[in-house]
């Protein structure tokens, strides 16, 4: 064969934050043309590399893959162009793999495939210098030993770091042969356990941080104890979102008291001063005292994230959402939707298939995001006492918090499993994920996460709920009360009216006309409802008997059969208009748009009228 009439071609491979990309630019510096493959999204990056001789070959810079199974339309593309089955890109000579010397085990697992392929192989462990300061030691000597292949060490970032490199590509392209024919990969399995095999004899040292990491693991990933520990976490949040919260609370819901108390005192009897007390005040007070409680469930959520432990979650739970026809790289969109349900969604984009991910968009609403909090605490605080329980370890009210999750995660299995087996019937896909090491989190970057939830939720509060609450109050203003009417003004307004006439809907739910009021607005954002419950009874002159507690309104107002339907309701009510949105623009489809809010309405009703009816069974 004749090199100097062949445009020899060489694909860099490797996993998503190898260093990949920074190792092809350091070789093909300004030299390189970015572009998609035709028909995909993909996208194709190539480049000139001069070689010692002088010679020009090309580079392909792949994308960012863990395998090469096809579960992804990078993993496709890539094997495509490794085999020569792509339409357009040709065969490469050479497969130039690069693998994070930090993480041998991981990326052992491609380079394996890759040998399966016929063509020659070099392997780069990259980010030597990450490796030498965590005291991680590798013999390159026995690496290439058990591989069958070249093994150089380089710092991608550091182009005086690639002259072994560059020799070895060298080398490689004087005695390069014909490829060879593909054999059988074997198993996934198989290959994780030679790749085992081969890092531990080619491990001189691990490291201390590493070994720390792995040991962690060997408990917190154990399929029994690991769930049994995860649990545990959660439920003791569940259980300090109630007991760190309510001096915060306390203080906020005196602040706003002592408020509505100095305008009553300062302002005349007139439109104005009912507007600021029983719209403003009522509506927006009564969502934002929930503050501190939302923020504590965020700070566990930023914890857990920051320190590494929410990728573990995922891979303990991956046994269980295979038994939904899902796999554990679906949890982290669930346990994301904990906070909000549109973050939750737009993170199904990591799902590669698309059935997968479709599954995941609909019962994302069905995790209890942060918006439910308040109406969750609010008929908590009024209907459940906070004895202690368990020998005195718990509080009552933070086990039924616990429970209300738990029921919305079971209710999302089973909706997967269902849908899984009809609407978005597939193959299970394995999960693959790279584990990050396990570290503290950083003080400053969570308090700024924290500020810009705090900030997002007080935004709505000054917006959605703020207008809601003002909306409301017109509509329970006009018409005025008949002469010699018996009942509250609001009860012959438009509002009045409204809720009259929704009440026959969900009247065979529990649910009175004040109730039904509040479903309007809470569907532009959940804890609107609350708002809308404080305007509503405000306006019935209830905060001058009750000392304008909304607890205690419901205490003396709701059976508790509707209190507990209204808890049902909400487990399963469908999301907030800017949820919606989301939906509509990920899935790119008004139909399974139409197919959730159809759904979640009709468990939300069935749930409602179940636990209802069941109450007054119980209580009677």
């Amino acid at each position: 064969m004749d090199r100097a009439k062949k445009n020899i071609k060489i694909a860099l491979v490797g996993s998503p934050n190898c260093g990949k990309s920074s190792l092809f630019n350091s070789l093909t510096g300004s030299h390189q043309k970015v572009a998609n493959y035709p028909g995909v999204t993909v996208e194709r990056r190539s480049g000139k590399y001069t070689l010692d001789n002088g010679e020009k070959v090309t580079l392909i810079d792949l994308p960012g893959i863990y395998s090469l199974k096809d579960r992804t339309l990078d993993e496709r593309v890539s094997r495509e162009v490794i085999t020569g089955a792509h339409k357009i890109e040709t065969r490469p000579d050479l497969i130039l793999c690069v693998a994070d010397s930090t993480n041998l085990r991981v990326h052992l697992r491609l380079v394996l495939e890759l040998k399966y392929l016929g063509l020659p192989v070099i392997l780069a462990l990259n980010m030597q210098d990450m490796a030498d300061r965590d005291g991680i030691k590798i013999d390159t000597k026995i690496l290439a030993k058990e591989l069958g292949i070249p093994v150089v060490t380089t710092i991608a970032v550091r182009r005086g770091s690639l002259d072994n490199l560059k020799e070895e590509l060298t080398r490689a392209i004087d005695t390069i042969t014909p490829p060879r024919d593909t054999t059988p990969s074997p198993s996934t399995r198989e290959l994780q356990k030679q790749a085992r095999i081969i890092a531990e004899k080619a491990l001189i040292a691990e490291g201390t941080h590493h070994k720390v990491t792995r040991q962690l693991d060997k408990i917190l990933l154990h399929p029994i104890l690991g769930i049994v520990i995860f649990l545990i976490v959660l439920f003791g949040m569940f259980q300090l979102v109630y007991f760190w919260a309510e001096v915060p609370m306390n203080m906020i819901e005196s602040f706003f008291n002592g408020l509505q108390s100095l305008l009553t005192q300062s302002l005349p009897d007139n439109w104005f001063r009912s507007l600021l007390i029983h719209g403003i005040i009522a509506g927006v007070g009564s969502v934002v005292v929930f503050l501190p409680q939302i923020l504590i469930l965020f700070t566990f959520i930023l914890i857990l994230e920051a320190t590494g432990y929410m990728a573990r979650a995922a891979f303990i739970m991956d046994r269980l959402m295979a038994v939904v026809g899902l796999n554990g790289r679906a949890f982290i969109p669930l346990m994301s939707s904990f906070a909000c349900a549109i973050p939750g969604i737009m993170a199904t984009r990591t799902i590669e298939h698309h059935r997968d991910r479709i599954t995941t968009i609909m019962i994302a609403p069905l995790m209890t995001c942060s918006a439910r909090i308040p109406v969750y605490s609010l008929l908590i605080g009024a209907v459940v006492p906070n004895d202690p329980v368990l020998y005195g370890l718990f509080g009552l009210q933070g086990l039924v918090l616990f429970g209300l999750y738990l029921v919305g995660i079971i209710s999302a299995l089973i909706v997967a499993a269902v849908l899984k087996i009809t609407l978005t019937k597939g193959v299970a896909q394995p999960f693959l994920m790279e584990l990050p090491k396990y570290q503290l989190p950083i003080l400053s970057h969570l308090l700024i996460n924290l500020w810009e939830r705090a900030r997002a939720f007080l935004e709505r509060a000054g917006t959605i709920i703020l207008y809601s609450a003002i909306g409301l109050w017109v509509l329970a203003q006009y018409p005025k009360k008949p002469l010699g009417a018996i009942e509250p003004d609001i009860y012959y307004s438009l509002a009045g009216i409204m809720g009259r006439a929704l009440r026959v809907i969900f009247e065979p739910i529990g649910f009175n006309w004040e109730i039904s009021i509040a479903l309007i607005p809470g569907m532009a954002a959940r804890e609107v409802a609350i708002g809308a419950l404080g305007t509503v009874y405000a306006l019935q002159g209830n905060e001058d008997q009750i000392e304008h507690s909304m607890r205690a309104v419901i205490q003396n107002s709701w059976p508790l059969p509707t209190a507990f339907a209204f808890l049902a309701w909400y487990i399963f009510a469908p999301q907030c208009f800017a949820t919606l949105a989301t939906v509509r623009r990920e899935t790119n489809s008004w139909a399974w748009t139409s197919f959730m809010i159809g759904y979640l309405f009709s468990l939300a009703y069935l749930a409602a009228f179940i636990v209802n009816k069941l109450a007054i069974f119980l209580l009677n």
